[in-house]
């Protein structure tokens, strides 16, 4: 499932490509065709993203008027010059020369802004989001008993944070996986919460997931890149096995509430 920082990215290329301009919206395998037909030739006036939730914002003249978004487990939303639609193109957006193909979403559904608010009222805190205040999610952490690995993957928790981004910030910070949530201290949440902004931010900017720090990059080590169908360079995510840059202890992996759970046993003994 892609983590937050891909949905805000593409909240940030239909903005780029899209906003300020009537578009066509149609659905070229008909499971959405009464929706697109209500939002058809209007303005697409803003895409945001939340979480892994995506909103698109017609600005029409009717209640209903935001698409949203989730991409689940194997949906996908590309950009292309204009093309016949190939495949099962559940939404396409498209101007005189673009087009956004929406692809095997979990769900796509025309919805309200009050049924926006909603949806991201039961979220937790967004480390993408602008102004995002962290602190009723740190309040819940220390009401929890749960290991802060599951907790991390709470969307009620923290928004838009995956299996990724939860191995390779609780490596880099040296945190074991199975602490408990009230056992944290203010300033490992803090920590926590600096870590995922500014690994999640550097993620939409590269377009991937980097977590290493300069001094364990592949040409600082001698080392060979990483290949991964997720690219990008990381301590322990998909490593079981290899031994750790930090301290060449081998990585472990355990799933945890269905969830493949990496991390090292050193240095985060």
């Amino acid at each position: 499932m892609p983590e937050g920082h891909v949905i805000h990215r593409l909240a940030s290329t239909l903005n780029s490509e899209f906003a300020g301009h009537d578009v066509d919206v149609s659905s070229p395998q008909g499971r959405f065709t009464t929706e697109a037909a209500q939002i058809n030739h209007t303005t697409l006036t803003q895409a945001v993203a939340y979480g892994k939730h995506l909103f698109i914002d017609f600005g029409a003249h009717q209640p209903a008027h935001i698409i949203y978004i989730h991409l689940g487990l194997i949906g996908s939303l590309r950009f292309s010059d204009l093309a016949i639609p190939t495949g099962q193109v559940r939404l396409r957006i498209a101007t005189s020369s673009r087009a956004a193909d929406l692809r095997g979403p979990q769900w796509c559904k025309l919805i309200t802004d009050d049924e926006k608010d909603s949806v991201i009222d039961k979220l937790g805190a967004d480390p993408l989001a602008p102004r995002a205040d962290p602190k009723p999610s740190f309040t819940r952490v220390k009401r929890s008993s749960k290991p802060i690995s599951t907790i991390l993957m709470d969307q009620h928790i923290f928004a838009g944070v995956g299996n990724i981004y939860r191995a390779e910030t609780l490596f880099r910070l040296g945190l074991n996986p199975q602490r408990r949530g009230k056992d944290l201290t203010n300033d490992e949440l803090e920590a926590i919460w600096d870590d995922l902004v500014a690994t999640m931010t550097r993620g939409v900017q590269v377009g991937r997931i980097d977590t290493v720090r300069p001094e364990h990059m592949p040409e600082a080590m001698n080392r060979e890149p990483r290949v991964d169908a997720h690219g990008g360079e990381v301590y322990v995510y998909r490593r079981a096995g290899l031994a750790c840059y930090v301290c060449g202890t081998l990585i472990e992996e355990k799933k945890i509430d269905g969830r493949n759970l990496f991390w090292c046993p050193t240095c985060q003994a």
